[in-house]
């Protein structure tokens, strides 16, 4: 770049940003270069260079060089979109050049037929060794880790025994972050604890990398790494032309052969696919906006991004009346647009994020401008740094938004003040949680455990709400049965731990159980995936058991979700008790079918009973026929007397049509078939669309006919059938609208039932009844009436008339 004559690169990471603006400061002169990320901006007014974050690049700056690296995050499922659009759209005048893994070669050729592929081969050679303990590492070193809170436990650990350790975070603020590394690069320690940050590009002298975990939380779930994600990480160790080696902690294990065979070749698979989202954006209108962000990919190896958060949050402000009349201009959506480029730091799109969001578009979309008490009193309740772990981190995640409007200059009167302010906030932070985690959070607490274990000492307490208290300190907690503890940083807070728990929580978690066994039915309740939930005493509703299947639909059973610690004494006992709770809950279902099952029926009628236990209360009159036609009128008037309905569509028990008995014929449904989240149906709602994903086999599972796009309740079903035939008796008529109000359906929905029901329907919205062949009984039933007496009687009325 700087052979260029301007030039600029777009960064995965704010930190290895900055590392680049310095070395370009370094060469080029502090007026030479820019740096813009999301929460930091240099600007010189004559900058010939920009390094920046690839989100914040300013496209719009014509430049002879433009580079992006780390281009294989095109695939990435949260930023992808962004890369993709680089890749496609971003050019340099004279030069544009690509950085990043092999895996993306074969896409990359296709969606930019003229790029000419350099590769550059490692010339070190990266070794695969056997797990080793994290106090046994060798120098040079650097533990990855991917929470905060082992990164800061390991970094206690190597402290006490090799004499300290360097931390890189991605969370950490610049002046932090570059203070750790020059204490590594120094060799005032020798050995570096960091997340995964350092896989993406962060150069510095490793020898040695191993990962103390290979899983991570991606923003939505705890998963494995992959391969190339293993590779990207463990690459740190050696560079150019010194070899390196890379493996695991003791804890986490080796890894596979084939695993580490394709690590040490830099084997990787290719990238299938990229994430991509429209960038020719339609700002004239709201709609036009949200139009074109759901346009489809031009390509197919191209993957439409819909969760990105900007998108999201437009969604969800849109639907609020006062946004959508300050959005009516195209003045008004860019407007709303940009505001929605606010990043929430902590990684949810919380109620108090679209709040503020919402909040700063009325401001602007009034004034232009965001009022300077109502900013200062925002920034000014995130200045203090008091408190525990979790008030500072939440402090920091909304400083470092403040930080991020602060440099949209536009929106504030005086941006360099507040830019300066919340930097000072951030940093200030940022420190103040350092600190808190490595002195008090790691090395206190560990201390203490050991302290309390040599000296036989109380442990600590169990709070109400289940928290678990050691010197003052949280240690995990108890939710319902089961404890929660943090995972060990090491072998020795793990027996520590494992000592502890034994010591102080039998007592508590002993009881619980009792308190359990004595509890009234109301402190239970089911979940609404098959968990048994318990309120105890003054804490939350906590999982106590989980519902797996039974023998049958009705006989699901319950799984204690408790500690070991209980197994031996308790879980017994425990076990009968939910199993005689959950039998009360299910006797809403269980009841209405033991009536039926306790008549003295002949064959056909029990046959009818069983039909009904397997399918919880419905059964549709083609599965019965058979039986039906060997039931005896004696048995058939057992069966109506005690509550089954005999409908010309349905068999069925009107009791287990009710809103209490339909949640729990969904939940064993559900947890007969694994089909996870489906929800029952609203209370009261007579109708349900089947075109979101809803199975045809679940809606009849719980009482609903399927029938078109819709499915009904099949008592609903019955009447609606019952009137269109008496409607229908002498010519085609429309449906009346009470009909469709009966069955929550519009009039065009209820003619579809009606087609589905077997009825006629015309162009007119008539419908009739559909021309067919009487039926063998039917033709018997018609010959027998012609020949009775009152048949007779009726001809000679006639004749004498």
């Amino acid at each position: 770049m700087l052979a260029h004559p301007s030039g600029m690169i777009g960064c995965p990471l704010r930190l290895l940003a900055r590392e680049i603006y310095d070395r370009v400061v370094v060469a080029k002169g502090a007026g030479a270069a820019a740096l813009i990320t999301g929460e930091e901006k240099i600007l010189p007014p004559n900058a010939r260079y920009v390094v920046a974050t690839v989100e914040a690049m300013p496209l719009d700056r014509p430049v002879s060089f433009l580079a992006i690296d780390e281009i294989q995050l095109c695939a990435d499922r949260e930023r992808g979109h962004v890369f993709t659009d680089r890749l496609l759209h971003a050019r340099g005048i004279d030069e544009t050049m690509f950085l990043g893994a092999d895996t993306i070669r074969p896409l990359l050729k296709m969606l930019v037929p003229e790029v000419e592929v350099i590769a550059r081969p490692r010339f070190s050679t990266l070794t695969y060794t056997e797990p080793a303990k994290v106090t046994r590492l060798p120098r040079r070193s650097a533990v990855v880790a991917f929470t905060a809170q082992d990164v800061y436990a390991l970094a206690e650990l190597v402290r006490r025994h090799r004499g300290g350790a360097a931390v890189v975070l991605g969370a950490l603020s610049p002046r932090t972050r570059n203070a750790q590394v020059a204490l590594y690069q120094a060799g005032e320690v020798d050995h570096l604890i960091a997340t995964d940050a350092i896989g993406m590009g962060l150069n510095m002298d490793v020898a040695h990398v191993a990962l103390a975990s290979v899983d991570k939380f991606d923003g939505q779930e705890w998963r494995r790494l992959s391969v190339p994600e293993i590779g990207q990480i463990a690459g740190r160790a050696g560079r150019h032309l010194r070899d390196g080696t890379f493996g695991t902690t003791i804890d986490v294990g080796g890894l596979d052969a084939r695993m580490v065979e394709a690590l040490e070749g830099h084997d990787f698979p290719a990238l299938r696919e990229l994430r991509w989202r429209n960038g020719d954006l339609d700002l004239d209108s709201l709609e036009g906006l949200q139009a074109s962000l759901d346009a489809a990919p031009p390509f197919t190896c191209l993957r439409k991004t819909g969760d990105a958060l900007d998108h999201v949050s437009l969604k969800m402000l849109a639907r609020r009346p006062k946004v959508r009349e300050r959005a009516t201009s195209p003045a008004g959506v860019r407007l709303l647009w940009s505001v929605c480029q606010i990043p929430d730091f902590r990684k949810t799109l919380t109620e108090a994020h679209l709040q503020l969001l919402d909040t700063v578009f009325g401001h602007l979309a009034r004034s232009g401008c965001l009022p300077v008490d109502w900013v200062a009193d925002q920034v000014g309740r995130l200045e203090q740094v008091d408190g525990d772990i979790d008030t500072l981190i939440g402090r920091l995640a909304h400083i470092r938004t403040w930080t991020y409007v602060a440099h949209r200059a536009e929106w504030l009167a005086d941006a360099g003040h507040w830019q300066e302010r919340t930097r000072a906030v951030e940093d200030r932070l940022s420190d103040a949680l350092h600190e808190r985690l490595t002195q008090r959070f790691v090395d206190r607490r560990t201390q203490a455990f050991l302290k309390s274990l040599r000296e036989d000492a109380p442990l600590g307490s169990v709070a109400a709400d289940g928290a678990i208290l050691v010197e003052g300190q949280a240690l995990g907690r108890i939710e319902g049965l089961q404890p929660v503890l943090p995972p060990a940083g090491s072998d020795l807070e793990k027996r520590a731990m494992n000592r502890a728990a034994r010591r102080l929580l039998l007592p508590e978690l002993e009881r619980r159980a009792r308190a359990l066994l004595a509890a009234p039915a109301a402190d239970l309740a089911l979940g609404p995936q098959g968990q048994i939930l318990w309120r105890f005493e003054a804490a939350a509703p906590a999982r106590i058991a989980d519902l797996v299947p039974g023998a049958t639909a009705l006989a699901p059973r319950p799984v204690l979700w408790a500690g070991e610690q209980l197994a031996s004494g308790f879980g017994s006992a425990l076990t009968r008790h939910l199993q005689d709770w959950l039998a009360a809950q299910l006797a809403v279902l269980a009841a209405p079918l033991q009536r039926l099952a306790a008549l003295p029926l002949e064959g056909p009628g029990r046959g009818l009973v069983f039909l009904l236990t397997e399918r919880l209360g419905s059964v549709p009159m083609a599965s019965a026929r058979s039986l039906l036609k060997d039931l005896s009128a004696a048995d058939r008037a057992r069966l109506s007397g005690a509550g089954l309905r005999f409908g010309v569509r349905h068999l069925y028990l009107p009791a287990l049509l009710k809103g209490r008995a339909i949640e729990l014929r969904a939940l064993l449904w559900r947890l007969q078939h694994r089909a996870g989240a489906l929800p029952p149906p609203p209370a009261g709602r007579v109708s349900l669309p089947l075109d979101d994903g809803l199975p045809a086999d679940y809606a009849s599972a719980i009482g609903y006919e399927p029938l078109g796009a819709v499915a009904l309740r099949i008592d609903i079903v019955e009447r609606v059938a019952a009137q269109l035939r008496a409607a229908t008796r002498i010519a085609p008529s429309a449906p009346e609208p009470a009909l469709a109000n009966l069955a929550g359906l519009s009039q065009d929905g209820l003619l579809t039932v009606a087609r589905a029901l077997g009825f006629g329907v015309d162009g007119a919205g008539l419908v009739s009844r559909m021309p067919t062949t009487p039926s063998r009984p039917r033709r018997k039933a018609e010959r027998r009436a012609a020949s009775s007496p009152f048949a007779a009687l009726r001809q000679m009325r006639l004749g004498a008339s």
